[in-house]
C-alpha cells in the first residue's frame, strides 16, 4: 500500500487526488494533509481518511480544527513550518498540490526528506527549475508531473532516448477569450474570466489560462521537469483540451496523449506510475468529437505567454520574478482593482525593471530566488500603486 502526503488537500487538485485515493482503498492510505483556512473541509477530510498529521494556516485554523474534531484531532501544525511537516512526514509520495510560491519550500523539504513527488504546483519548477532537479538527483527521487500538459509530455517521452525528442509542444485551451477581440477582452469581468470552457480549477489557475500566463508558466516548467533548451518547448492552441500535448521526434515522428478533460488521469498516472488504476468516467470518443482543431496563439491578444522565453534567456531568477509579478497581478484583479490587460502590464514592468538590473545572474541558493520573489512582489505592488496597469 501507497503512503500519501499531500499539500494542499481542500483543493481543485487535492480534492480529485482524495477522490481518486478513496476509489482505490486497497492501494493507498493517506498519511498526512496541509490545508490553508477551509478547515471545515479539512475536518471532513480527516474524518474519511483518518491521517497522522495536519497543517492549517494559522493559531485560529487550528482551534476551529480541534473544537470541530476534538479527541479526533490528528498531530497539528500551523503556518508555513507545518506545510513542511507534512511534506517530511513519512510517506512514499508527496503530492504537491499548492498554488503559488508558497509550494516551493515544503516541496523541496520532501525531496532532501527522500520522498518521490507528484507536482502539480508549478510555481516550484517555474522559480527553481534548477535546485529542485539538483536535489532530486542528489536524492535519486521521482518527481512525477500532475499537470495536465506536462503529464502528457512525461507519458509520450517514456522509453524515449533523451537525444531522439526534437520539441515539445505544449497544448493551450485558449482560456474563454480565446475568439475575443482585443477591445473586448480589454473590458473583461472576473466573471467572465473565470468561466474556462473545459476545466475545473481554482480562481488563479483559472485566471491564469484566460491570459496565457499559465501556458507560460508551463513553458518554464517543461523546460526545468524535461531538460530541454527553451527553444525546443512550443505552444500550440487546441481548444477542444483533447490532445494534452506531443513530443516531435528527431525523425519528424509526433507522439501525443489524448483523453477527455479529467484531471484525475494524470492525477492517477502519478499516484500508480508506472502501473495504471481502471479509473471510472467518461471515455474518449472520437467519432464524437468530430475534429481536432489546433492553431498558433495571438501574442498580441495575449501577451503573457512570450514573456515565458524572456524570463528564460534573461537570468536564472527571473522566472521566479515573472511568477511573483505574476501572483500579484492576479489577486489585484481578483479584487477588481485593476482591468484585466493590467495583469500582462505588470508582469511585463516588472520583469523589465529586473533584466535592468540583473540580467545575466546565476542562482546559487534557495535564498536567491526567495530574495528575487521579495524584491518581485514589491515592484509589483509598487507599479499597481502607480497605475500601470
Amino acid at each position: 500500500m501507497k503512503r500519501l502526503a499531500l499539500l494542499g488537500s481542500t483543493g481543485s487538485i487535492g480534492e480529485q487526488t482524495l477522490a481518486v485515493a478513496a476509489e482505490f482503498p486497497e492501494r493507498f492510505r493517506v498519511t498526512a494533509l496541509a490545508a490553508g483556512r477551509n478547515v471545515a473541509r479539512l475536518a471532513e477530510q480527516v474524518r474519511q481518511h483518518r491521517p497522522e498529521r495536519v497543517a492549517v494556516a494559522d493559531a485560529a485554523g487550528a482551534a476551529e480544527l480541534r473544537a470541530r474534531l476534538g479527541e479526533d484531532t490528528p498531530a497539528l501544525e500551523i503556518g508555513p513550518a507545518g506545510l513542511v511537516a507534512v511534506a517530511e512526514h513519512p510517506a512514499d509520495l508527496v503530492v504537491a498540490g499548492l498554488v503559488g510560491a508558497i509550494g516551493l519550500a515544503p516541496t523541496l523539504a520532501a525531496i532532501r526528506a527522500g520522498r518521490d513527488v507528484a507536482l502539480a504546483n508549478k510555481e516550484v519548477m517555474v522559480m527553481a527549475g534548477a535546485l529542485v532537479q539538483r536535489e532530486v538527483r542528489r536524492r535519486g527521487v521521482r518527481l512525477l508531473p500532475v499537470d495536465s500538459e506536462h503529464s502528457a509530455i512525461f507519458q509520450a517521452i517514456a522509453g524515449e532516448r533523451p537525444e531522439h525528442v526534437a520539441r515539445l509542444v505544449l497544448t493551450a485551451s485558449g482560456g474563454p477569450f480565446r475568439t475575443w477581440p482585443a477591445a473586448k477582452i480589454a473590458e473583461a469581468s472576473v466573471a467572465e474570466a473565470l468561466a474556462h470552457p473545459n476545466w475545473s480549477m481554482g480562481p488563479k489557475i483559472t485566471i491564469d489560462s484566460a491570459t496565457l500566463a499559465n501556458k507560460a508558466l508551463e513553458v518554464i516548467e517543461a523546460r526545468w521537469l524535461f531538460d530541454v533548451p527553451p527553444e525546443r518547448v512550443d505552444v500550440v492552441v487546441h481548444p477542444q483540451s483533447i490532445v494534452h500535448s506531443l513530443v516531435e521526434l528527431v525523425d519528424g515522428s509526433v507522439l501525443a496523449q489524448l483523453g477527455v478533460p479529467d484531471m484525475r488521469v494524470p492525477i492517477a498516472c502519478a499516484l500508480a506510475w508506472p502501473e495504471r488504476l481502471p479509473l471510472t468516467g467518461e471515455r474518449l470518443d472520437l467519432t464524437a468529437v468530430g475534429r481536432l482543431d489546433f492553431e498558433r496563439p495571438d501574442e498580441k491578444r495575449f501577451p503573457c505567454l512570450a514573456l515565458a522565453w524572456r524570463a528564460l534567456a534573461g537570468a536564472e531568477a527571473a522566472p521566479a520574478v515573472l511568477n511573483a509579478a505574476n501572483e500579484e497581478a492576479v489577486a489585484a484583479f481578483l479584487a477588481e482593482r485593476i482591468p484585466f490587460p493590467g495583469i500582462a502590464a505588470v508582469n511585463e514592468r516588472v520583469l523589465d525593471d529586473y533584466l535592468g538590473l540583473h540580467a545575466g545572474e546565476t542562482v546559487a541558493e534557495l535564498e536567491d530566488v526567495l530574495a528575487a520573489d521579495a524584491w518581485a512582489r514589491a515592484r509589483a505592488r509598487a507599479a499597481l500603486a502607480e497605475g500601470v496597469a
